[in-house]
């Protein structure tokens, strides 16, 4: 299956039109968060990402909430919101979880989750499945301009635990593009730019 994963366009409507483009290319597409700025200009983006007629799984970032999120998704139609929710296509599990984890210093405007509650929201993702997440699991693709480690232990525990084929998040921007494994699971940070990932593996068991 060929997913095209991507996060954090930010607004960028270029970004989100070259993604139409290339969703020609992939089976599903996977958008891990942060299609607004401080909650402004999500409509603008959703509205071109609309035209994409593959199944999409989104979540939020921390720049909007899953209620926003859901809310300008609505034009989208081949489009699923996830945040702490799953579903699956074409035999194949899928969960989500947005929002910043753990807790952002970007103040009140930012949609974040401590690492308590994060857990709470991924307690139910199946093994094997594709886990979509705005925040990176600590110590993987998650190391900000500084060097600094920014990613989520809850995460990384869910993973280690279920195991997943593939996560896909965002969330931290000098970790664009960047892939790692964490055991048997492939970690992509996607980036705007969109990234095209052919994933084999058997049907997920809940």
């Amino acid at each position: 299956m060929k997913f095209l994963c991507f996060s954090d366009l930010h607004c960028d409507q270029a970004a989100a039109r070259k993604l139409v483009r290339k969703a020609n290319e992939a089976d599903i597409l996977l958008g891990a968060g942060d299609f607004a700025k401080q909650h402004r200009g999500l409509a603008d983006t959703l509205d071109i990402l609309a035209a994409i007629d593959r199944p999409a799984i989104l979540v939020p970032g921390n720049g909007e909430t899953a209620e926003e999120l859901t809310d300008a998704a609505a034009v989208w139609r081949s489009a699923v919101v996830l945040h702490g929710a799953g579903c699956t296509i074409n035999q194949v599990a899928f969960w989500g979880v947005g929002g910043g984890i753990p807790v952002t210093p970007f103040g009140d405007w930012s949609y974040d989750f401590d690492e308590k509650t994060a857990l709470g929201l991924l307690q139910d993702c199946p093994r094997h499945g594709v886990l979509v997440v705005h925040s990176p699991p600590l110590d993987t693709v998650d190391h900000d301009s500084t060097g600094r480690i920014r990613g989520s232990s809850a995460i990384r525990e869910i993973i280690l635990q279920r195991q997943p084929r593939l996560v896909v998040c965002g969330h931290i921007h000098s970790s664009w593009q960047q892939q790692t494994t964490l055991g048997e699971t492939l970690i992509l940070n996607a980036g705007p730019e969109g990234v095209l990932l052919d994933v084999a593996g058997e049907p997920a068991q809940s």
